[in-house]
């Protein structure tokens, strides 16, 4: 979830706003506080927000109960002014009451923060660093925090102005925005995201919004490359039989470039969806889209030497984006990863629009997709320059499967997607006669491969699916 849920609760009635509010899991950009949390602990979660992607902090909601703040002018300046009291620089925040029914049926407010990201890093009075990490807001080491100091200094880069005006916006693409942010005047929101400063767009404004974004940032593109067999190869033995480069502001170059990767991937067949057998990329939809969408929100801009490029094998593919891993991050162990967005304002735009989830549970979302249909793990490495993230097309238990013959193949595969198949279903699968399945698959379970699971021959939830070791 984003900011957007929580803004069109926030816009809800009086007297149905907290339920609204209760309703929405906390996420990186949202988190409840009780009314009766004490400033210095509500400094915290600002801390949080303010070091990661920014957020909205909604105080008077705890525990499943709507219980509104105090009436008191001191308690209610107190906690507006927790950003400025009790962090360290202040954190930049924008603070307003909105009228609720509380639990009991009573006339009571909400204060409702919204915290900006930051090109510093903040710290309370007991010099400790917080970063919002998913629905939680962790306290780092020192070494967390020497490494978010210096992802810091990168991602002030993204505020920066590019001399390009407001009229060299993408019209329809900014309309669509402040329509799914609930927005009135899309330019207001531009400046209040901090993607332009009076007349002029910032770089991730300017990436977001602008129709050419690539006149000012020439290397802000996608490049999709796709190869014949499992090499590039050099020279007149060069594999690329189609190279697609893809401009454009950054929520378009997402879509362009979802739509030519699903177009030029390997496909198998395999039992889709809508319960029917159809064609599927060898690697799951998900799993690479989210790479993608890693890579275009997370990618260092300043580094304007090079691009993203997608490149399509016969047995995977591989994403590479410029600048180092962002985040506190171990890549022996990606799933371990401590969030930091490079590009915060991006990050958060994207989010609004529903691309892809936060870069932690991303990851975590690619290593599942991979697992569920019985591929390799995701892998991840870094260059001097770049990330790159393998995602291979090819069975855990590869060694297994390059031994069997292809209608083998096709009927283990489409088990590792489906996780049962019918006798009919095979059929369909290979287009053959039942008897052919049958032995097909009778030939796989004297192998060990796969297993009958029935209470008889009629059984009607008769299954096959492969066997447990």
């Amino acid at each position: 979830m984003s900011t957007v849920e929580a803004e069109k609760a926030i816009s809800a009635p009086p007297g149905h706003i907290g339920q609204e509010l209760l309703r929405l899991d906390e996420d990186q950009w949202f988190e409840r506080k009780s009314g009766r949390i004490e400033p210095v602990d509500l400094a915290k979660a600002l801390i949080g927000f303010a070091n990661a992607d920014g957020g909205l902090v909604v105080v008077g909601l705890h525990d499943g109960v709507v219980e509104g703040i105090g009436a008191s002018p001191k308690v209610r300046n107190a906690l507006m002014q927790a950003g400025i009291d009790f962090c360290f620089p202040p954190v930049r925040t924008h603070s307003r009451f909105v009228e609720c029914v509380d639990s009991a049926g009573k006339p009571k407010d909400l204060l409702v923060i919204d915290v900006e990201p930051s090109e510093v890093v903040h710290a309370n009075q007991r010099d400790e660093v917080f970063l919002r990490v998913g629905d939680e807001n962790r306290r780092l080491s020192f070494s967390q925090r020497q490494e978010l100091l210096y992802d810091k200094g990168q991602a002030s880069y993204e505020t920066r102005l590019t001399g390009s005006g407001l009229g060299e916006l993408d019209g329809e693409l900014l309309e669509n925005y402040a329509s799914a942010i609930e927005a009135p005047d899309g330019v207001r929101l531009l400046r209040a995201r901090g993607l332009a400063v009076d007349e002029d767009l910032t770089i991730a404004g300017c990436l977001l919004f602008a129709n050419e974004p690539q006149a000012q940032l020439p290397e802000a593109f996608v490049r999709v490359l796709r190869y014949r067999g499992k090499e590039r190869g050099t020279g007149a033995r060069q594999q690329l039989i189609e190279d697609v480069r893809i401009d454009g502001p950054l929520p378009r170059q997402l879509l362009a470039a979802q739509d030519a990767v699903a177009r030029l991937q390997p496909k198998r067949r395999a039992l889709g969806p809508s319960g029917r057998f159809e064609d599927i990329g060898l690697v799951p939809h998900d799993a690479w889209l989210e790479g993608i969408v890693n890579a275009v929100v997370h990618r260092s801009y300043s580094m304007m030497g090079d691009h993203i490029r997608v490149e399509i094998f016969d047995d995977r593919i591989e994403i590479s984006s410029p600048g180092r891993f962002p985040g506190l991050v171990d890549l022996s162990d990606p799933l371990a990863t401590v969030r930091f967005a490079r590009n915060p304002r991006i990050a958060r735009v994207c989010a609004d629009l529903n691309f892809g989830q936060e870069l932690g549970e991303g990851i975590r979302r690619i290593f599942d997709e991979m697992r569920h249909a019985g591929l390799g793990e995701p892998e991840y490495r870094q260059t001097s320059g770049s990330v790159v993230l393998t995602l291979l097309a090819e069975p855990v238990d590869r060694f297994l499967d390059a031994g069997l013959p292809g209608s083998a193949r096709v009927i283990t595969a489409a088990l590792r997607t489906a996780g049962r198949l019918s006798t009919g279903e095979v059929m369909d699968l290979l287009g053959v006669s039942r008897p052919v399945a049958q032995r097909e698959l009778n030939t796989l379970k004297d192998a060990g491969i796969v297993e009958w699971v029935g209470k008889s021959p009629k059984d009607p939830r008769a299954h096959w699916q492969l066997k447990t070791k």
